[in-house]
């Protein structure tokens, strides 16, 4: 493969924008107990893969007509 489209893809790849979201204490709990029960390492992974799960699939549930 062409090493400029590799470093291309590489770069579109990476994540540059922030968000912060803030949780009440059952909601942490909920999360912490969570994270314990299923071995989750990676907390960040968690809510990406959650969060995009979820917006993908309104995407596509709600995806635009023509008639």
């Amino acid at each position: 493969m062409d090493p400029e489209y590799l470093e291309k893809q590489k770069a579109s790849l990476l994540r540059g924008h922030r968000q912060v979201v803030c949780l009440n204490d059952k909601e942490m709990a909920a999360v912490d107990e969570y994270c314990r029960r299923f071995k989750v390492k990676n907390r960040s992974g968690l809510f990406r893969e959650a969060l995009m799960e979820r917006v993908l699939s309104e995407l596509e549930e709600n995806h635009p007509t023509l008639f």
